[in-house]
């Protein structure tokens, strides 16, 4: 019986270290987000939408 409730142990230590791994991936990602200024974010955003005007309807034939 000690055996079974050290592996739920383990198995609970392992998914809150998934879990806290996982919120440092996206706390990252939101900082680098939030790191463009508003200018940034739209010249990106202008140059995205003429590239893909450029680039024409994906679909002619229907």
């Amino acid at each position: 019986m000690a055996r079974r409730v050290r592996w739920w142990k383990v198995l609970g230590l392992a998914g809150l270290a998934g879990v806290a791994a996982s919120g440092v991936v996206i706390a990252r990602a939101e900082r680098r987000r939030r790191a463009y200024t508003p200018e940034e974010i739209r010249a990106r955003l202008r140059d995205r939408h003429a590239e893909a005007a450029s680039a024409g309807p994906a679909n002619e034939g229907g």
